[in-house]
């Protein structure tokens, strides 16, 4: 499939990270939606108080069952991998899907009509597990992204399942490139993609805490330590970015022998913190596989 004017697109699952991919489409001047608008999209949430919610701050359409849908070109499942059944069973007797092909009134729908793309973030889900609970073929792509995606900053893996096209997939990278980056990768390793960037920004926030708590206790005020720190590391970030240097090349530049730098890596190096790096991804990673048992 391709992006258009008038893609409409379903998310179920109205919770963080389901609202904040809405909220990052509807500012996103990226290619085909910088022309999009609320019109292009709806959320599916059971909770009452989260449609009203949804409802208030976005003025979109809201619905609170699948079921209840009109049309969709995409249906993103913004749901745990716990619920995912739950999910999964209710795309089963939604009219748009399969064998419950049939119109809000129950006359048969168009037999040659083409089923919503349907996009998975939970993590761990294989697309191969998607296809198999459900009883008609679903084209699926298994996307992997992080919350920063509602700023237009976000990191996106994404894979294809057995019954998607190239199309789809690519329709899905753009989708999500528009929120920041957006890799096409294996499917094997988007456990891997779960574990850096999915897991990513939480890793980053904690190194950022344990920073201001280190310069507290030598002294320095809360206030300038957090600003510090939150300055640093989005400085860094950009200087990698707009440069193109690889960061070993950046550390190697700012690490003078005998200095600062050198004592303060030699210190982190001594503590462990290469290991505890790799050993929390690593951990992360696990628990990806883990929940992909959750079917």
């Amino acid at each position: 499939m391709r992006l258009k004017p008038q893609t409409m697109v379903a998310i179920v699952g109205g919770g963080k990270m389901g609202e904040a991919m809405l909220a990052g489409w509807l500012a996103s001047q990226h290619g085909v939606l910088e022309d999009w608008g609320i019109e292009n999209f709806c959320v599916i949430d059971p909770n009452a108080e989260r449609r009203r919610a949804l409802e208030r701050s976005y003025q979109i359409e809201v619905r609170a069952d699948v079921s209840e849908l009109d049309r969709a070109d995409i249906v993103v499942l913004a749901v745990k991998p716990q619920t995912m059944a739950e999910a999964l069973d209710s795309l089963s007797e939604a009219p748009l899907f399969g064998g419950a092909r049939t119109h809000g009134d129950g006359t048969p729908a168009d037999e040659g009509a083409e089923a919503p793309l349907v996009i998975s973030i939970a993590a761990g889900v294989t697309t191969a597990t998607i296809e198999r609970n459900v009883a008609f073929p679903l084209r699926v792509v298994r996307a992997m992204p992080n919350l920063p995606l509602s700023v237009g900053a976000g990191a996106t893996g994404l894979c294809a399942g057995s019954q998607a096209l190239r199309s789809d997939l690519e329709a899905a990278r753009e989708l999500f490139a528009a929120l920041g980056e957006a890799a096409i990768v294996e499917e094997y390793l988007m456990d891997v993609v779960c574990a850096l960037s999915g897991s990513g920004p939480a890793y980053v926030c904690a190194f950022i805490e344990a920073e201001i708590a280190a310069a507290e206790k030598l002294g320095l005020p809360r206030d300038a330590a957090s600003g510090l720190a939150l300055q640093t590391l989005f400085g860094t970030a950009r200087l990698l970015e707009e440069t193109g240097e690889a960061p070993e090349e950046l550390r190697r530049a700012v690490s003078s022998p005998q200095g600062t730098t050198i004592a303060g890596l030699e210190a982190l190096s001594a503590a462990g913190f290469d290991e505890a790096i790799e050993k929390g991804i690593a951990a992360a990673e696990r628990r990806s596989k883990e929940l992909s048992q959750c079917l």
